[in-house]
């Protein structure tokens, strides 16, 4: 059989003998067609005429959009309200969170044909600037809470993100266009500090400590918001688009994002192969996502192969540091538990796995890099399966997962 993987805009194609083929994981065919209509006529049907009187309230307005490592479809969007956001000479803002600020090519990604009318208004968010952060106040949870001073400036905000299921915050967008999105590097820091927990998990929103603690942030921000929401079919095509109110446009998007990235499997495998494809493998730090998913379609002692480019490396300098301080992964648990530092959550995650499963990594870092964080890396991909299949035996199984960071293996229970 030939399995086809993503790798940076490109696909390697794999083959695996049928008795070893378990399953394809990937996200579910079109849950209501959307993709087959105009993106852009599915935009304008979800904002009408909530969106025509949000225009009409006094003040400037303010766009709040995702950075390029996103695969948020803004350029749609834009499409679909850019001639109004032109009239109310709106300023835009990128949610970088502690990212770095986009490139040139990722400018278009994000803006499409739209850049060169709003380059000189749009703003990137440097989340360790404190001078350009507002203090909202403290949530129950302690996080303070600094958002860029252009949000409060504004007379109205508007949010445009996308949906999908998300490793501990249980899903992205919504809230998260301002909390990770637009926040001080305390705040974050603060916030994901509670993905420590076990009920910060993909899917979860209930009970689930990081994303209540970005629900209750969202409330002491008193600018009005009109939130657009997207969420993407298989083909990264718009399935569907919410919009008004910013949660409830949320839980509508997440309604329709369990019925396509959701993905059932009848049991788990010995081998995972697992890819974070475009723009998602822009480094170890935002692929980690696709590694997250892909422990739940894996057996104990299982072998793991990561596929992602990784373009600019490994990404977040703190995990890293953590992962290659630790001669064990129990010792980088230890580290983290005696004291918490932004990155060190997707040090948690990895370090847990790393316990119990093989992982292999198909990526542009240097070999000796990743195996300082308990990665071996491989260079022939189609050499690193043949290799895994003769270690686990003649009746193991292998999983594909080509859009690992977004496809959520359900296991079948019973």
């Amino acid at each position: 059989m030939k399995i086809e993987i993503p790798y940076n805009r490109e696909k390697i194609a794999l083959e695996v003998a049928p008795e070893h083929f378990g399953a394809i994981l990937k996200l579910n065919d079109m849950a209501t067609g959307g993709s087959r209509r105009n993106p852009v006529e599915l935009a304008k049907t979800a904002i009408k005429g909530s969106f025509e009187n949000f225009m009409a309230m006094p003040g400037s307005t303010l766009v709040i959009v995702n950075d390029g490592t996103r695969p948020t479809p803004t350029r749609f969007i834009m499409d679909a309200i850019g001639e109004d956001l032109v009239r109310a000479k709106a300023s835009f803002l990128i949610a970088t969170g502690s990212h770095r600020a986009p490139t040139d090519k990722e400018y278009q990604f994000i803006f499409g044909s739209w850049y060169e009318t709003f380059r000189d208004r749009i703003y990137v968010h440097d989340c360790h600037r404190m001078e350009d952060l507002d203090y909202y106040g403290r949530t129950s949870r302690g996080t303070e809470l600094y958002l860029n001073k252009l949000v409060k400036a504004a007379g109205k905000v508007i949010a445009i993100g996308s949906v999908e299921p998300h490793y501990f915050a249980g899903y992205t967008g919504g809230r998260k266009s301002f909390l990770p999105g637009v926040a001080a590097y305390s705040s974050i820091e603060h916030n994901h500090k509670m993905a420590l927990s076990a009920d910060s998990k993909t899917l979860a929103l209930k009970g689930n400590p990081v994303h209540e603690d970005l629900e209750e942030a969202m409330t002491m921000v008193k600018v009005p918001v009109y939130s657009i929401m997207t969420v993407l079919d298989r083909n990264h095509e718009i399935d569907t688009v919410t919009a008004g109110d910013i949660d409830e446009s949320f839980y509508k998007a997440v309604e329709a994002a369990n019925g396509i990235f959701t993905a059932p499997l009848e049991e788990k495998a010995d081998i995972v192969v697992t890819a974070a494809p475009y723009p998602m493998d822009v480094d170890l730090y935002q692929s980690q996502k696709a590694f997250d998913n892909a422990k739940l379609a894996l057996k104990d002692g299982g072998t793991m192969i990561l596929v992602s480019a990784c373009r600019e490396g490994i990404g977040g300098e703190a995990f890293v540091k953590l992962l290659s301080s630790a001669d064990t992964p129990d010792e980088v648990l230890r580290k983290i538990e005696e004291g918490f530092k932004l990155g060190y959550h997707k040090a948690a995650k990895m370090a847990e796995v790393f316990k119990w499963a093989h992982v292999e990594g198909y990526t542009q870092i240097p070999d000796n890099q990743l195996r300082s964080i308990f990665m071996e890396p491989v260079n022939d991909l189609q050499k690193a399966l043949d290799d895994a299949i003769a270690k686990h035996g003649p009746k193991c199984k292998v999983v594909f997962m080509p859009d690992g960071s977004i496809t959520v293996p359900l296991v079948k229970t019973c």
